[in-house]
C-alpha cells in the first residue's frame, strides 16, 4: 500500500505541475511532509543535495524521498510517478504532430515560435556573459568589469571554433585551473 501511495502521489505531482523541477517543490513538500514520509528539514537537505548532483532536479528529490521511505522499490515508485506523465504527454505530442505537421496553421505557429526560442537562448547567453564580466564585490557591493573573464571567454570560444578535436570538458577543466590561478593565487 505504501508503494502504491508513493506512485500515485508522485504521479499527481507529475501531472499537475508545470514549470519544471523547482515548481514541483511546493507540491512535493505539501505531499511528503504531512504524510510523515519526510520532515521539512529532510526536504531542504534533499533539495540541497539534488542541486549538487547530476540529473533532473525533481527526479533527484523524488529519488531521495523514495529511497528514504521505501528503499529501491520506493525509488522506482516515486521516479516512475514523475516520469509517466511527462513521457505520456511527449508521446501524445509526437503522435499528434505526425498527423498535423503539414497543416499550414501548425507550420505558421512553429514559424512564430522560432524567434521566441532564439530570444530565450540569446537572453540566457547574455545573462551568463554578464555574470562572467560584471563582478560584484560582496563586501562593498561595488560592481567592476572583469576584463580577464571576457578575454578568456573569447580565447575558449576561438579554440572551440578553430581546434575541432578539443573536448569541451577539457576546456572547462583548464578554465577552472586558470580561474584558480588568476583569481585565487595571483588575486587579479
Amino acid at each position: 500500500m505504501l508503494y502504491l501511495s508513493l506512485f500515485l502521489n508522485f504521479l499527481k505531482i507529475g501531472f499537475f505541475t508545470i514549470g519544471g523541477g523547482y515548481a514541483m517543490i511546493p507540491l512535493i513538500g505539501d505531499t511528503a511532509v504531512p504524510k510523515g514520509w519526510i520532515t521539512e528539514d529532510m526536504l531542504y537537505n534533499f533539495i540541497a543535495i539534488a542541486e549538487s548532483t547530476p540529473g533532473p532536479f525533481a527526479v533527484n528529490v523524488a529519488t531521495f524521498i523514495g529511497y528514504d521511505v521505501g528503499g529501491i522499490l520506493g525509488v522506482f515508485c516515486t521516479v516512475g510517478g514523475l516520469f509517466v506523465p511527462s513521457f505520456s504527454i511527449m508521446l501524445a505530442i509526437y503522435y499528434l504532430s505526425k498527423k498535423v505537421i503539414n497543416n499550414i496553421y501548425v507550420q505558421d505557429a512553429f514559424r512564430m515560435i522560432r524567434p521566441a526560442v532564439t530570444a530565450l537562448i540569446l537572453a540566457a547567453f547574455v545573462s551568463v556573459m554578464y555574470a562572467t564580466v560584471a563582478v560584484t564585490d560582496a563586501a562593498t557591493g561595488e560592481t567592476s568589469f572583469n576584463w580577464f573573464g571576457l578575454v578568456w571567454a573569447a580565447v575558449c570560444f576561438t579554440i572551440m571554433l578553430k581546434v575541432k578535436k578539443v573536448h569541451p570538458i577539457l576546456l572547462i577543466i583548464i578554465s577552472a585551473g586558470v580561474g584558480i590561478l588568476v583569481y585565487g593565487v595571483i588575486g587579479l
